[in-house]
């Protein structure tokens, strides 16, 4: 018995049990909302016994998570000087616990694993789209789309792109075969159609800046890793002066009209400008983790109504890092940023670096779509949702020591002295 304990927090050994995990996780942090506590209850059975088991190879060294804490632990922090401290006590203590419950999968999970068990749950999750979904109307430019069982397009949107990227990784980077293969290919082209139909075009962009930057980072590791840091520079270079003409020609409106857009994006430029000025308020810490949207407070009662936002709830500034500067301050905005960055470089230094890596190639490539959406979403920085536990689990994963290669154990065997 005490074997098959072990084997549930062995990434080599406990396949189906990750499988499982991740595909029921991602289901709940699609529809926690409509399920409520019984599916929270349910998220945290899969990942905090795993502590029990194993607490050292679950958790972790409070040296591996150094710089991914403290934005959790900040937040925590905020109940103190929050606007609204019962909110923040409770909301923070969530954020931790679902931080926590990421990093058990980075150390405990794969990512074959969890590549598998995202596409089954974004499976269950657009399936159940299907049967319960719906089209609503956007108010503020008079346009219907199809949200699914979420209560925006936008949710629907980043659940079928993350489809889309899960599959390519599933067939292109990993290499699956057999019955994984239709299994992926049955996902991504659900997603596809899905995304189509969400008319999100954020998710529909940054898909398509994140699988293009894939496929010429899969045509660059047929070289060197000499070769392919140097044509990573090149494509850096070549990337900003694309921006660049493209912003001074009318690239940007084109694009935006594209999907039916303005200039504005419909109200975000607004809405920024707002998040601005709320920032400046409290600078350094900000008003408290998830203290502005309160029902009740002047400032957010006036954007709700402003935004047609009825259940005066689930509104945010569609920006990371204004929602945090809002919240958490500079500070916040300091420690979120190093969490993105230091995950974002640290896998593409290890794709680049390293003769072969898949796993770090399926990261880096989730975590610059959500590097790319926090200019204009807010998906890492709340409990139960899928972007954070993606975020951490990637940030954990490069966190966690990395195996000796095996040559290194052969060297270490053969020194005088060296116990077999």
């Amino acid at each position: 018995m005490k074997i098959a304990k072990a084997r549930l927090v062995n990434p080599d050994h406990n396949f189906w049990y990750g499988l499982v995990a991740v595909a029921i996780s991602i289901f709940v942090f699609a529809y926690s909302i409509r399920f409520g506590q019984v599916s929270i209850l349910a998220y945290y059975a899969l990942w905090l016994p795993l502590v029990l088991v194993d607490y050292r190879k679950a958790l972790g060294t409070s040296t591996d998570l150094a710089w991914i804490a403290p934005f959790a632990a900040l937040a925590c922090l905020s109940t103190f000087w929050s606007a609204a401290p019962g909110v923040t006590a409770r909301a923070s203590v969530q954020f931790a616990s679902h931080v926590v419950c990421a990093l058990i999968a980075a150390r405990t999970v794969s990512v074959r694993t969890l590549t598998l068990g995202a596409i089954l749950g974004t499976l269950l999750v657009l399936f159940f789209s299907l049967v319960h979904g719906q089209y609503h109307l956007d108010p503020l430019d008079g346009s219907y789309s199809f949200v699914g069982a979420f209560p925006s397009k936008n949710q629907l949107g980043l659940f079928s792109s993350l489809g889309v990227y899960f599959a390519f990784a599933a067939l292109v980077v990993l290499g699956e075969r057999g019955l994984w293969r239709i299994v992926a290919l049955a996902c991504g082209g659900l997603s596809a159609v899905l995304l189509a139909r969400s008319q999100s075009a954020t998710s529909v962009i940054t898909l398509a800046l994140v699988l293009a930057v894939q496929v010429w980072l899969r045509l660059a590791l047929l070289f060197s890793p000499r070769v392919r840091k140097v044509s990573m520079a090149a494509g850096i270079v070549l990337a900003i002066c694309v921006v660049f003409t493209g912003l001074n020609f009318g690239g940007l409106d084109l694009l935006l009209a594209a999907f039916g857009k303005d200039s504005t994006l419909t109200g975000r430029t607004y809405l920024w400008s707002q998040g601005w000025a709320a920032a400046t308020q409290a600078p350094f810490f900000g008003v408290g983790y998830q203290a502005y949207w309160v029902q009740g407070f002047s400032e957010a009662e006036r954007l709700w109504e402003e935004f047609y936002i009825g259940s005066r709830s689930g509104f945010h500034f569609h920006n990371t890092f204004i929602e945090v500067g809002v919240e958490l301050g500079l500070a916040g905005v300091a420690l979120i940023t190093t969490v993105l960055l230091r995950t974002f470089a640290g896998h593409l230094g290890r794709v680049l670096g390293d003769a072969r890596n898949e796993a770090s190639f399926v990261l880096f490539g989730l975590v610059a779509m959500f590097l790319v959406r926090a200019f204009v979403e807010v998906d890492v920085i709340n409990p139960y949702v899928v972007g954070s536990f993606l975020l951490f689990y990637a940030a954990g994963r490069l966190a966690a020591p990395r195996a000796m290669p095996r040559y290194a154990l052969l060297r270490r065997s053969s020194r005088p002295g060296h116990a077999a």
